[in-house]
């Protein structure tokens, strides 16, 4: 009959490509959404061309997003202060990143030995220059606010009251701020917002905290020891599992 046994094996029909899926795509959708996605597609085209949908794993798909929405869980940083961020502004060895923000303020900020490990080797894969943007896509194209409104419009498929209540970046830092309030004190939380130049009345002139405080409330955050946090004493200098940041967590190996 001519058939034969490879005939018979029921192998199901392989996917398609990125390249040949995206044209198609582009094709159903209106001239605005068009626009809203088109830096994805145009990464996705120029990436994985080759690669069939269901190559990708998650971890690829996910990566850059965990390690935006980590840094600004652990530095209550602005948007602005993440996309200016550069390779050269990374003390490796006492975990600090330099922050510049609106109004040309900055400052140095602790991130955990974990994080830093991971906006270093981010940097080292994306092949980002010493004095230019660190974080990138992975064809090494710096990231603009664009990769904002998609990790939220992600998120918020999963959680729609994200896209009812309009959350954004700033609100990672709100949440942690207000935490760092109430665990530690007023002037630590100052000093974690870098509003350390600002004064807002007669006692911020005499509250003020140093980085070795904010160091140690990252500590606490986290769950991880800091290099700068040894030997600050501290009431809630103990970490607990209600307390650690649980969320958006990067591996640690």
């Amino acid at each position: 009959m001519g058939i034969t046994g490879a005939d018979l094996v029921d192998t199901a029909p392989a996917a398609p490509t990125f390249a040949e899926v995206i044209p198609r795509v582009r094709a159903r959708l209106s001239a605005g959404t068009a626009r809203t996605y088109g830096t994805h597609f145009d990464l996705l085209e120029s990436r994985w061309p080759d690669r069939s949908l269901t190559e990708p794993t998650r971890h690829e798909l996910e990566e850059l997003d965990a390690l935006i929405l980590r840094f600004h869980l652990e530095t209550a940083c602005r948007r602005g202060g993440a996309l200016a961020l550069r390779p050269q502004d990374l003390d490796r060895d006492q975990c600090l990143v330099f922050l510049r923000e609106k109004g040309g303020s900055d400052r140095w900020q602790p991130v955990s030995p974990t994080l830093m490990r991971h906006l270093n080797d981010h940097a080292t894969d994306r092949g980002a220059p010493f004095s230019g943007q660190l974080l990138r896509y992975r064809h090494g194209r710096p990231i603009t606010t664009r990769r904002y409104d998609y990790i939220w419009g992600r998120i918020s498929e999963s959680l729609p009251w994200v896209a009812t209540q309009g959350v954004t970046a700033h609100w990672l830092r709100h949440t942690t701020l207000t935490w760092v309030e109430r665990t530690f004190s007023y002037a630590v939380a100052r000093a974690f917002a870098g509003h350390r130049g600002k004064s807002s009345g007669t006692t911020d002139t005499y509250v003020k905290s140093h980085l070795q405080e904010v160091a140690a409330a990252l500590a606490v955050l986290t769950g991880e020891p800091h290099p700068l946090a040894r030997g600050v004493g501290h009431p809630a200098a103990t970490p607990t599992r209600d307390l650690r940041l649980t969320e958006f967590d990067l591996p640690t190996a």
